[in-house]
C-alpha cells in the first residue's frame, strides 16, 4: 500500500494548488489531469445536463440579506447532524471508483474530511475496503449502500459496517435503473477502464496518470468483488452495472427492513418530494439527502435547493434534512441553512479537487469552503448557524 505521507499535491506543485480558490479551478485543473473518459464521468450527468447545471443555477435566483452590528467577532460554525456534532455544516457525499481518480482514492478524502472534523462516506463501489476506512479513520462516516440483487451481498456490506464501527448507512433510492449518461456512452467510459486505442491513446496523453493506474496496487471494488466481478476484473459501464446489478424491486418496505437491520443512523439518500420524506419519517429514518444524484438520473427534475423549502416544512422538525448537490460556494451553504437544512453535502466539489491534487487538493477545497461560510456568516451577521434564517432569503 502507499503511503498517505508522499506529496498529494506533488504532480501540479502546492504553487499550482494554492492558485485554485473555488471549485471552478479545481475543476479546470482536473480536466487537465485526467483521461477525457473519466474527466467526463465525473463532470456528466444525464441527457442535456439541465438537471445537473439547473442544482447550481437554483441558488442565483435567492439573494441573501444580510444584517449588520451584529458583533461577530467568534463564529460557531458546528452543527449535529446524524447524531454526530461536526465543525461545519458541510459534509462530503459518498461517490464511487475514486481511485480512477487520483491513486489515493477514499483515503484521501478520508483523511482530508478527518482533518476538517466532518462526516463523509464512501460508496459499495468504492475503491478501498470498509474495513481500512474503518481502522484508520475516527471522524464520522457513512456507508452509501446500493441494493443489490445479490442478497447475501447485500447483508454482508451491512454486517462488515456494523463490524468497523461505520456511523451511518446512506441508502441509495433513487438509482434502481441508470440515468442516461450520454458523455459516458460517447467515451466509452467503463470500470475498470476498457483498454482500446481510443482509451490507450488518452492514457498516453496522460502520463502521470496512467502511471499510477498501471504501476500502483490493481484497481478493484474491494467491498464488492467476492460477490460479483463486474467493476473490478470485468470491465462494464456504469449504466450496465446498475441495470443489471441492482434491485428494481427495492420499495419502501425493504427499505424499512434495511433500516432494522442496520439499527443505526439511517439516511434516504434521493428522497425530493414531501410525500416520499413523510415516508422516510414513518420507517424510521433518522436523515434525508434531497438529491438528485448530480443530475446524473432523471434530467429535467428538480434542483434540491429548489425543493428544499416544501421539504423542510413537511418534516423538517422530525428529521435531519441534508441538502446535497449543486453545492459550489460557500454562499450556496447558507442559502440552504437559512432555509431550513440542517447540512449540506457534495459530491463534485471534493471529487475535482482529489483528481486535481489528491489529499492535498480536498484539503484545499475543504478550506475554501470553510472559509467562505466563515466570513458569509460574519457578514450576514450571524454569529451561529441557528441564527440563519429565511428572514435572511429574498427570492427574484
Amino acid at each position: 500500500m502507499v503511503s498517505m505521507s508522499k506529496a498529494p499535491g506533488a504532480m501540479f506543485g502546492p504553487r499550482r494548488v494554492g492558485q485554485c480558490h473555488n471549485v471552478e479551478d479545481f475543476r479546470r485543473l482536473a480536466k487537465r489531469r485526467l483521461p477525457g473518459p473519466i474527466f467526463h464521468y465525473i463532470d456528466g450527468a444525464a441527457d442535456d445536463e439541465i438537471t445537473k447545471d439547473r442544482n447550481s443555477a437554483a441558488f442565483d435566483d435567492c439573494d441573501l440579506v444580510p444584517n449588520v452590528l451584529a458583533g461577530v467577532e467568534t463564529i460557531d460554525m458546528s452543527v449535529e447532524v446524524m447524531g454526530k456534532k461536526i465543525a461545519m455544516p458541510l459534509f462530503l457525499s459518498p461517490t464511487a471508483l475514486q481511485r480512477l481518480f487520483h491513486w489515493q482514492g477514499e483515503r484521501a478524502v478520508a483523511h482530508a474530511a478527518e482533518a476538517a472534523g466532518t462526516w463523509f462516506g464512501i460508496s459499495s463501489l468504492a475503491t478501498v475496503s470498509i474495513e481500512e476506512i474503518g481502522r484508520q479513520i475516527s471522524s464520522p462516516k457513512m456507508f452509501q449502500l446500493y441494493v443489490h440483487k445479490d442478497k447475501g451481498l447485500n447483508r454482508s456490506m451491512i454486517e462488515r459496517c456494523k463490524a468497523a464501527k461505520f456511523d451511518a448507512i446512506a441508502l441509495t433510492v433513487d438509482t434502481i435503473v441508470s440515468g442516461n449518461r450520454e458523455r459516458c456512452r460517447r467515451t466509452g467510459f467503463t470500470s475498470p477502464p476498457r483498454l482500446t486505442l481510443a482509451s490507450m491513446a488518452s492514457f498516453a496523453a496522460h502520463p502521470a496518470w496512467a502511471a499510477n493506474y498501471f504501476l500502483r496496487e490493481k484497481f478493484e471494488l474491494p467491498n464488492l468483488k467476492d460477490h460479483v466481478a463486474e467493476g473490478s476484473n470485468i470491465a462494464l459501464s456504469v449504466a450496465d452495472y446498475f441495470n443489471t446489478m441492482l434491485d428494481t424491486s427495492m420499495d419502501w418496505k425493504m427499505a424499512e427492513a434495511i433500516r432494522a437491520d442496520w439499527g443505526g443512523q439511517f439516511c434516504l439518500k434521493g428522497v425530493m418530494s414531501v410525500e416520499d420524506a413523510r415516508r422516510a419519517v414513518d420507517i424510521g429514518a433518522t436523515a434525508i439527502m434531497v438529491s438528485n444524484h448530480g443530475g446524473r438520473q432523471l434530467d429535467g427534475s428538480r434542483a434540491p435547493f429548489d425543493q428544499l423549502a416544501e421539504i423542510v416544512d413537511a418534516v423538517g422538525d422530525r428529521i435531519d434534512v441534508i441538502c446535497d448537490g449543486g453545492i459550489r460556494r460557500g454562499s450556496h451553504v447558507l442559502k440552504a441553512l437559512s432555509v431550513g437544512a440542517k447540512a449540506c453535502s457534495g459530491g463534485r466539489l471534493y471529487l475535482y479537487a482529489l483528481a486535481a491534487a489528491g489529499q492535498a487538493g480536498v484539503e484545499k477545497t475543504i478550506a475554501n469552503l470553510q472559509g467562505e461560510i466563515e466570513r458569509g456568516m460574519r457578514l450576514m451577521g450571524a454569529r451561529d448557524v441557528a441564527s440563519l434564517h429565511r428572514g435572511n432569503l429574498r427570492w427574484r
